[in-house]
């Protein structure tokens, strides 16, 4: 089993930064991609950014370039940077971890954008 463990939620204005990472313990070796995915309220579970074991960073389109996501997925340990946050950011940001074809999450943590 994997235990994904999240940090660094919160409220923040439009226009703000805030840091998420995430941890993960347990049975991680042969993790071999971590990301992030969000769910909004009413809405279903989306992508946000994932990094492979070789390094390899995907992004969703609303993430581009705006969002950076880094870490050492052998080393279980990931984060994701978020700058020039949106109102429609708000949603609660669960970590993810792919072993050999299995996901796990996280808890998740909430994002609030909003003046």
């Amino acid at each position: 089993q994997v235990q994904l463990v999240e940090s660094g939620g919160g409220l923040v204005q439009p226009g703000g930064s805030l840091r998420l990472s995430c941890a993960a313990s347990g049975s991680t070796l042969g993790i071999d991609t971590m990301g992030w995915f969000r769910q909004a309220p009413g809405k279903a579970r989306e992508l946000v950014a994932t990094l492979t074991a070789r390094g390899n960073a995907n992004y969703a389109d609303s993430a581009k370039g705006r969002f950076t996501i880094s870490g050492d997925v052998s080393k279980s340990t990931m984060s994701l940077q978020m700058n020039s946050l949106k109102p429609e950011d708000t949603a609660v940001y669960y970590c993810n971890a792919i072993k050999h074809f299995m996901n796990y999450w996280g808890q998740g943590t909430q994002v609030t954008v909003s003046s």
